[in-house]
């Protein structure tokens, strides 16, 4: 069992269950999947920029990435439907885990000028969605062996009803979010 996922077993249940005193141990909000997707606008015109999406991708995750389509043709961005414009990992388990300790332990601090996540990214649903600027915070990505930088979403899924009991997991967890000012 990963580090983080003993800590939310034995530190984040327990504090979830006292601060919002669910009756039933199935109310406690668990994480149920992280989603890794990386846009790619311009594979249409360079399938090499798809390869490497997919060659970080599947560094960063331990997992190899699907490739996702456009669902609809957009004239004004020259896209036509079924063209494929970006790659992404569903993880669960235990490389969830160990995704989402490397995250918050070793790259989210790694970010030049971090001063926290926003902590208004949630959807109303509970589900937390981060975007990074380049891969490169990951310290297994090389920065001569990549082509260029690449922004990336990272989505935290949970079980949570709603924002504020899926903050308080994330921030139990050690999730670095920004002091409002």
């Amino acid at each position: 069992m990963n580090k983080m996922q003993e800590q939310y077993k034995n530190e984040v249940v327990p504090a979830l269950q006292k601060e919002f005193s669910y009756r039933n141990v199935m109310e406690i909000p668990r994480i149920q999947k992280v989603v890794v997707n990386i846009g790619l606008g311009e594979a249409m015109d360079n399938a090499k920029a798809l390869e490497a999406a997919v060659t970080d991708l599947t560094t960063i995750t331990g997992q190899k990435p699907i490739q996702t389509k456009a669902r609809k043709s957009i004239a004004n961005f020259k896209l036509r439907e079924g063209r494929i414009i970006g790659a992404k990992v569903t993880l669960r388990g235990e490389r969830m885990w160990a995704f989402l300790d490397r995250l918050i332990n070793i790259a989210l601090p790694r970010v030049r000028d971090f001063r926290g996540v926003s902590p208004d990214a949630f959807d109303g649903r509970g589900n937390y969605t981060l975007g990074l600027r380049d891969q490169l915070i990951f310290p297994e990505i090389e920065y001569d062996k990549i082509d260029k930088l690449r922004g990336m979403e990272i989505t935290v899924v949970t079980t949570a009803t709603n924002d504020e009991h899926s903050r308080a997991m994330l921030k139990f967890l050690g999730m670095p979010f920004r002091k409002e000012a």
